[in-house]
């Protein structure tokens, strides 16, 4: 039996907590007891606002460390992104942007993350939130490959899982600003760190 795992994300430099803020992408250790911690921030365009319908498209990218597992072999870290640009094999390519409705209060989002393990294995999430106050909750699940776009050809390719497939995700994260008053700003909130605690694995 594998179990869930915990993992501690653990924001860059910000300042303070909005109540509700919408969501960035999820992060993973290795299956089997262990945790990682994670430096990540989240890029929106436009950002979550006071607009409880509003629509936006966000990025995200972070480093795991510090990675522990009871599982054999497990990668003591690696780097997770969703919407960014890629190098995987020494090709670029652009991951799909994850989307989201509601507001700094309330919301859901959906997107798909990318885990490049240390090792060079590859897990690939796809991923649902949803949003009330500070605390965001996180649905989802290592799917066997996304379609992503190579940047040099402007085509369509394909990243396979090579790393947990099949295994479910879930997580509790709280999501952070240096300047709150994005909130009410016609922008929205445009960066925010995370932190929070997810898990990867399956029984």
């Amino acid at each position: 039996m594998r179990k869930f795992v915990r993992l501690s994300l653990v924001a860059g430099a910000a300042s303070a907590v909005i109540g509700g803020a919408m969501v960035a992408g999820p992060s993973f250790a290795a299956p089997g007891g262990g945790e990682c911690t994670l430096d990540g921030v989240a890029n929106f365009s436009p950002g979550p606002g006071t607009n409880p319908t509003g629509t936006f498209a966000y990025d995200f990218g972070g480093d795991l460390s510090g990675c522990n597992s009871s599982e054999s072999g497990a990668p003591a870290g690696g780097h997770i992104s969703a919407g960014q640009q890629v190098s995987i094999g020494g090709v670029t390519y652009q991951e799909p942007k994850a989307t989201g409705t509601g507001s700094c209060g309330f919301g859901q989002t959906a997107g798909t993350a990318i885990v490049q393990w240390a090792d060079g294995t590859i897990s690939v999430i796809n991923y649902t939130t949803t949003s009330a106050a500070a605390g965001v909750a996180l649905q989802g699940t290592v799917v066997p490959s996304a379609t992503v776009t190579n940047v040099s050809t402007n085509t369509p390719a394909t990243i396979n899982t090579t790393r947990y497939a099949g295994d479910g995700a879930a997580g509790a994260l709280a999501f952070e600003v240096s300047d709150p008053s994005q909130c009410a700003a016609s922008t929205g909130v445009v960066t925010a760190g995370i932190q929070g605690v997810t898990g990867i694995g399956h029984q």
